[in-house]
């Protein structure tokens, strides 16, 4: 039974952290990584429009789309905005 228990403990555990990888993703460039957190950026802006076009999906970010848009909103809502602030090497 102890090992039934800590096995569910651990597959909640595990299941947890995947969940939550889920909503970060990371983009590569030569000015270094963007780890980008969904979840977090959903609470605070709650308009998928925002980013979204249409259906909601997931956005192949370029130079162009993350200094446009994700700048510019950065701008507006006093978001990070200078190139390590995002940029991580």
């Amino acid at each position: 039974m102890k090992k039934l228990v800590i096995m569910m403990m651990l597959l909640t555990f595990v299941g947890a952290t995947v969940a939550i990888a889920a909503d970060s993703y990371t983009y590569d460039n030569k000015k270094g990584t963007v780890t980008f957190n969904h979840k977090e950026h959903q609470d605070k802006l709650g308009d998928c429009a925002k980013c979204h076009e249409g259906e909601p999906a997931k956005i192949e970010v370029d130079k162009d789309f993350g200094h446009g848009t994700c700048k510019s909103c950065h701008k507006e809502m006093n978001g990070p905005t200078k190139c390590n602030d995002c940029h991580k090497k």
